[in-house]
């Protein structure tokens, strides 16, 4: 599945009007660039959304990530899917909150935290190809190493931090279930210059039932 990975209204009622765009994942960061409070983006967000909604967790001793997921939950109803840091307390709220909420592993750096997330129960674990890339020198090995540890297991690799369409490309040949990008990148990768090339020559050559 394609995602959306925005907190803004209007991108999202773009997103959902291109008809193959999946759900949303929003960050804190991005949540922190909306100008209306974080659960009345949310709200609205979850209205708009064909699908999954994600939120990611800001708290980070256990009981208060406990009481932010459900309280996420409250919020967004059914869609929702909480992204949790890999982190030590971070596995252990998965571990719990995945028995009554999706859950998704965010920040994932090494194929034994996926293994780890994967034990925990999460629906997803998430990579940052790009920005992995740039700390570790391959965000695509990354994806290749976590999708050989979840081989047969319920554990879906998201992939994030995609800056080109054929970085998108190349995540899911690595292994990726599914990818999550900005709504220029959605445009970007429904896009290419042969593909209008191509239509341009049909228009002018062609005939059709509308002429």
């Amino acid at each position: 599945m394609i995602y959306l990975d925005s907190a803004s209204i209007s991108d999202a009622q773009a997103a959902e009007k291109l008809g193959w765009v999946k759900g949303i994942t929003t960050n804190p960061t991005l949540l922190a660039k909306s100008d209306l409070p974080p659960e009345t983006t949310l709200k609205q967000l979850s209205e708009i959304s064909p699908g999954e909604l994600y939120y990611q967790l800001m708290a980070s001793d256990f009981d208060g990530m406990l009481s932010e997921g459900r309280a996420a939950y409250e919020i967004i109803g059914e869609k929702t899917v909480l992204k949790i840091p890999a982190t030590v307390v971070g596995f252990q709220v998965v571990a719990v909150l995945s028995r009554e909420i999706p859950c998704a592993v965010t920040a994932i750096y090494s194929a034994a935290q996926a293994a780890v997330s994967q034990e925990a129960g999460a629906k997803y674990a998430i990579a940052y190809v790009n920005r992995a890339t740039r700390l570790l020198g391959d965000g695509l090995a990354l994806v290749k190493e976590m999708a050989n540890v979840l081989t047969g297991s319920t554990t879906e690799i998201l992939a994030a931090s995609i800056k080109s369409p054929e970085e998108a490309a190349a995540a899911l040949q690595a292994g990726a279930h599914h990818l999550t990008v900005p709504l220029i990148m959605l445009q970007a990768m429904s896009t290419h210059k042969l593909s209008e090339e191509t239509v341009a020559d049909f228009a002018k050559n062609g005939r059709g039932i509308w002429e």
